[in-house]
């Protein structure tokens, strides 16, 4: 991989850059992606290439090292402007992080460098496989071992940031095999795989989410990220929720911000409202420097440090309610027009409660952890 090494980036220098990315390019987008559906590719590609998906990842950067929280900082600067975008770079993230963790260096080294610099776009088709593992749904994916590789059927009901040309990391069953798991690669232009447009979305409707079909489709040796999927997914798990994080405070961010940009003219009225923006600041601040803190060893896999995680991730999907709401009242009868910003805060702040791990799974998860210890 020595070839496809990314020198790091300095945080001003990326935080920066993705701010002008964000005014130059993602503005004038953020209504026609949320009304219309519009997939902001472009953003993408751009975001990559100032090292936006990088940052995270120790195998790809020159220095060995890995941000994940500058990674977190970085998608937070998005999700500020349009969480449609911020869901895509978590997509394109935690696809990185999957090869970050992959058991052999063969897939990372391939594959990789062109998620980190948008070369290549991707998805994680995780959701099913989370709530799989806490005992909410069964595995949709089932594989049997065939020479050279697996052959896989079933079907995933939403998967994000996906095309024609874009991967995803799946986990699947093995028939037959109890038990075991695998986690893969999957290339959307594989034969027997499909895509089809399943739903539509009251919110985040511009971030390519499709189902996903799968139709006798040979996953080689090559695409196989881990044999052990329960394994790899010990490794990954606490990477993967942190990164989630930068969904929510920027959510969270334009929701306080908003609600103090209306207070020099509704200020005298604003003032009975309860969540009022210092006060939903300072819970924000203190769970940025928790966070923040925990994004410094991303590899950890103990129980203790994994809770930690899932109790902020808990209070981030309520105070994403609380903010938004905060922010619809704060601003009235201005923020219920149609392509108004707090109505829509509204709507993606709802998204970063159920996505996975939603609320209700964060609280079941919590509950057994508390039961093993």
């Amino acid at each position: 991989m020595s070839d496809s090494l990314l020198q790091p980036v300095g945080e001003d220098a990326l935080l920066t850059a993705t701010r002008a990315i964000v005014d130059a390019d993602l503005k004038r987008l953020t209504v026609e992606i949320d009304l219309e559906g519009t997939y902001p590719e472009a953003v993408l590609r751009n975001l990559g290439g100032v090292g936006a998906f990088a940052q995270h990842l120790p195998a790809v950067r020159a220095d060995g090292a890995g941000d994940l929280g500058l990674a977190i900082k970085a998608m937070a600067g998005v999700s500020h402007e349009c969480l449609s975008t911020g869901f895509c770079m978590w997509c394109q993230d935690t696809v990185g992080w999957y090869l970050q963790n992959a058991e052999g260096s063969a897939i990372r080294d391939l594959w990789l460098p062109k998620i980190a610099t948008a070369e290549v776009l991707g998805g994680t088709g995780m959701s099913n496989t989370m709530k799989a593992f806490a005992e909410i749904e069964p595995l949709r994916l089932k594989g049997q071992r065939v020479d050279g590789g697996y052959v896989v059927n079933g079907s995933l009901p939403w998967v994000s940031n996906l095309g024609d040309d874009h991967v995803f990391g799946t986990l699947f069953a093995l028939d037959g095999e109890g038990d075991r798991t695998v986690m893969a690669l999957v290339d959307c232009a594989s034969e027997g795989f499909s895509l089809r447009q399943s739903a539509h979305f009251t919110a985040l409707e511009g971030t390519r989410t499709f189902a996903c079909i799968f139709e006798n489709v040979f996953v080689p040796d090559a695409m196989i990220i881990d044999h052990d999927g329960k394994g790899f997914l010990r490794r990954a798990r606490a990477g993967l929720v942190l990164l989630q994080f930068g969904m929510g405070v920027g959510n969270i961010q334009s929701c306080i911000d908003m609600s103090r940009e209306v207070e020099p003219l509704l200020g005298h009225v604003n003032r009975y409202l309860d969540d009022r923006p210092d006060q939903l600041q300072q819970e924000l601040d203190d769970a940025v420097e928790a966070v923040l803190a925990l994004a410094e060893d991303p590899f950890e896999t103990s129980d203790e440090f994994f809770r930690e995680i899932l109790e902020l991730r808990l209070a981030a999907g309520e105070l994403a309610i609380r903010a938004s709401q905060s922010a619809m009242l704060h601003t009235g009868a201005k923020g219920y027009l149609r392509s108004a910003p707090a109505q829509r805060k509204l709507r993606e702040s709802y998204f970063i409660a159920i996505v996975t791990p939603a609320i209700k799974h964060l609280r079941k998860e919590l509950e057994v952890l508390a039961a093993a210890a």
